[in-house]
């Protein structure tokens, strides 16, 4: 987790907190798990212009959501700290996505990897191409645990509810720590 003074000594205390939330469960072209292609798309966050990976969460299964007949999923978080615009960063997400063979077809389907933006600094946004914060981040356990993790004071911009409060109102999840 990201502190206050962390923040003054690593001289980012201005810039913004960007909670992005990573998960998969297909293993690539290569042959790559999904713990692997996890672990890759960390890296690739390192990449991105601007930007400073400040904490990445542990790693967890799940089960899918919706139930489906789905292979288990790996999810996490990090927290990315800078400046950069939110449809910049979108944009750099999913070429991350494409890079790892990200095939876009129904909602909810089987992938190599999924990049999704939960919180990008507080904002409030419900813009056609972007949400923010994440529409369904609330009511996912492989979102709120990683979040939770790297992240434990923060609190849902548009709820007003913190974290752990959100954790203890989720119904039972299938989700366990790897």
């Amino acid at each position: 987790m990201l502190t206050k003074s962390d923040a003054i000594r690593l001289g980012f205390q201005n810039d913004l907190k960007i909670l992005v939330g990573i998960g998969t469960n297909l293993s690539d072209a290569s042959g790559r798990t999904p713990i692997e292609i996890a672990e890759n798309a960390v890296r690739s966050l390192h990449e991105i212009g601007s930007l400073r990976v400040a904490a990445v969460s542990r790693w967890y299964g799940s089960a899918p959501t919706p139930p489906s007949d789905q292979m288990n999923y790996v999810n996490g978080a990090a927290l990315l700290v800078g400046n950069v615009n939110r449809h910049r960063l979108l944009a750099s997400l999913q070429a991350i996505e494409q890079a790892a063979g990200r095939q876009r077809s129904v909602p909810n389907a089987a992938r190599t990897l999924d990049l999704d933006i939960i919180d990008f600094g507080g904002q409030v946004s419900r813009d056609a191409s972007l949400e923010l914060p994440h529409p369904r981040a609330h009511l996912r356990a492989f979102v709120l645990l990683p979040v939770a993790d790297i992240c434990s004071d923060w609190v849902h911009p548009a709820l007003r509810r913190s974290v752990h409060e959100l954790i203890a109102e989720l119904p039972k999840q299938d989700i366990w720590a790897l």
